[in-house]
């Protein structure tokens, strides 16, 4: 079965067609951008449409209330629609005070770790923000961590300082292991910062499951900051960049068994 599964977030919304386990074809659109005519979820469905791209449904979460109206409003003649939230999240316990607080891409993720993987385990997503997430065998979703990702860390010291320049986050490779310039760095700072930072949250995460007294814990990671994973001292690391997408299929699927 093939299911068109949508991830809004708060600047791109990324998109596609799944079957099984396997993505066949993706992309991303302007969240702000999604109900352009030209270059939005219509635009999106119409391509679709041309290509015979034949789904059996259509499977999607969002963090950004008002583009959820909007993608609503273009998927109101669409069949089979799952929209995952904290209330709609099959097969997924959640052991959490307020579930309304959990962004419904952390559960996506939670599902396709689930999934893919198995509980317990421990899911970085590694994007704008860097959230670590912990999923228990008994509990299910059990909480989990926000921290800033690099692009924040560069934004956050070239607007709270007079001098620092804004670096481009893309590329943070240096070959020495001092800056011998402020750009260098700062990239430093924040590659070699960042890494350090992931790993000790995973360590906190790995700890606290262990007093749960959970054993075989998979560490799962995804995201658009991968490249910094740290590359020794923990557990190997399962990387999978369509994880949210994948766990927004496997949802549609639970929510019409």
């Amino acid at each position: 079965m093939r299911t068109l599964c949508i991830d809004i977030g708060n600047t791109s919304t990324h998109y596609g067609i799944v079957e099984g386990n396997t993505v066949l074809a993706n992309g991303k659109l302007e969240t702000q951008r999604l109900d352009d005519a030209s270059c939005g979820i219509a635009s999106l469905l119409e391509h679709l449409k041309s290509e015979r791209v034949k789904i059996a449904g259509i499977s999607f979460c969002s963090v950004v209330p008002e583009s959820t109206k909007i993608l609503q409003a273009q998927l109101r003649s669409s069949d089979r629609v799952f929209h995952l939230t904290h209330t709609e999240c099959p097969g997924l316990p959640i052991n959490y005070p307020d579930p309304s607080e959990i962004g419904p891409d952390r559960l996506a993720n939670a599902i396709g770790t689930q999934t893919l993987f198995e509980a317990p385990a421990l899911i970085i997503d590694m994007g704008t923000a860097t959230t670590v997430d912990i999923l228990s065998r008994q509990g299910g979703y059990e909480g989990g961590i926000i921290a800033p990702g690099t692009t924040l860390m560069a934004r956050s010291l070239h607007t709270e300082t007079a001098l620092l320049p804004l670096i481009d986050v893309s590329d943070l490779s240096v070959s020495e292991g001092i800056g011998k310039s402020t750009v260098n760095a700062i990239k430093l700072g924040c590659s070699v910062g960042f890494s350090g930072m992931i790993k000790a949250l995973l360590d906190l995460g790995l700890k606290a499951l262990e007093q749960k007294g959970e054993q075989g814990i998979s560490i799962v990671a995804t995201g658009g900051n991968i490249e910094h994973l740290p590359n020794s001292g923990l557990n190997e690391i399962h990387v999978d960049p369509f994880l949210t997408l994948k766990g927004l299929h496997q949802a549609f699927l639970r929510g019409h068994e």
